[in-house]
């Protein structure tokens, strides 16, 4: 079940987010990932966040900032299983135009957003950690 984060989600939310992006950024500083915690954990309340839950429990979630995808994250022991996708596909019925950011370096994220229909449209720099990302967009009037 995909529903809206409330204030409890919290914990376990920081905790997934946390863990999956020192798993899948081996290239970024743990340090980073820390110094960047507590400004993360207050975004969450201003932005549109929805957790997927089975059994009571997260299993993973789904970051919105406006039109902007912030990061699906699926715990660990819970990946392959279909819960990033389903996430997207719930982003994409709710937000017809979005955009994400994703390093080139995240192979998987990055072959799971294009395989998902998203078109790269630019590369970048990330000026936080210096490391190349694509800024890939899904329906974007660019793309036509």
């Amino acid at each position: 079940m995909i529903r809206k984060l409330e204030p409890k989600d919290i914990p376990k939310v920081m905790q997934i987010w946390l863990e999956g992006n020192i798993q899948a950024h081996p290239f970024v500083p743990k340090d980073h990932w820390l110094s960047h915690y507590a400004s993360v954990e207050e975004q969450l309340m201003q932005a549109d966040v929805f957790v997927y839950e089975k059994d009571q429990a997260i299993q993973g979630f789904v970051g919105m900032s406006d039109n902007y995808l912030a990061g699906i994250f699926v715990e660990k022991n819970c990946r392959s299983m279909g819960i990033g996708k389903t996430l997207l596909e719930y982003i994409k019925k709710s937000y017809p135009t979005f955009s994400l950011h994703v390093y080139e370096k995240n192979k998987r994220a990055l072959n799971f957003y294009l395989r998902e229909g998203g078109r790269i449209i630019s590369n970048e720099v990330d000026h936080d950690t210096g490391e190349a990302e694509y800024f890939i967009a899904w329906n974007f009037p660019c793309m036509e």
